[in-house]
């Protein structure tokens, strides 16, 4: 004769333990599968909609904001991508082969100048600070001048505001005349152009060091307008 080992079914087991020991259970039980997608998954996804998901891999779509995840589900850095909605069909292979990316300075009225022309066009782009030795090395390797504003449209370097020449670039390249971004489109934060490392801790004898009286420095070769 066959003998089958009984097995307790769950609900019976919780009914048998007293009431705060039986909602803690269900409560891992709950709260276990949750664990699990956050520790592995290592990006948080937002769709232009507002739809939240996790997976494992990169995301490049365009349109949709990136977080990157720690293995305890907590930011890992700053998010990424343009929640604002996604680009238009017929504008995406533009942008694609054509990036923009204009290159200002801090007081500089033709900065502004083209920064408008580009929105007020619908040029979806990229701004980069130029305020550094470093920028201005990086600046002059990209567009062979040290003057700002400065605009690339893919391989074409533009070096300073003319606005028929950004217009009839942006022409070329098949940019539209007349904005066709969806509403509420975000550019991308305007960064530095050559990442900044992070500071590192100042010791006491560096302190001392920067207290003592030092020669001026040679002045920049600059930036020109």
């Amino acid at each position: 004769m066959l003998f089958m080992p009984s097995v307790t079914p769950i609900w019976a087991r919780f009914r048998a333990m007293n009431p705060s020991r039986a909602t803690a259970a269900l409560l891992v039980l709950l709260l276990c599968p949750l664990a699990a997608v956050t520790a592995w998954a290592q990006y948080k996804v937002v769709t232009p909609d507002g739809k939240v998901t996790y997976t494992d891999r990169p995301v490049t779509d365009p349109g949709v904001q990136v977080q990157p995840l720690r293995r305890d589900g907590s930011p890992a850095g700053p998010a990424t991508g343009q929640p604002g909605g996604t680009l238009p069909a017929d504008l995406r292979p533009v942008v694609a082969r054509f990036p923009v990316t204009l290159y200002t300075s801090t007081d500089c009225a033709p900065c502004e100048s083209g920064r408008k022309l580009l929105q007020l066009r619908g040029v979806p782009y990229s701004e980069k600070l130029v305020s550094s030795d470093d920028d201005i090395a990086a600046l002059q390797r990209l567009t062979s001048g040290r003057s700002v504003p400065a605009l690339t449209v893919g391989a074409q370097a533009l070096r300073g505001f003319l606005e028929a020449d950004w217009q009839s670039t942006l022409d070329l390249a098949g940019y539209p005349r007349e904005s066709r971004l969806p509403k509420g489109y975000q550019l991308p934060a305007v960064a530095p152009l050559v990442a900044r490392a992070p500071a590192a801790p100042v010791t006491p004898t560096e302190a001392a060091q920067v207290a003592a009286p030092q020669a001026a420095p040679a002045a920049s070769a600059g930036i020109r307008f």
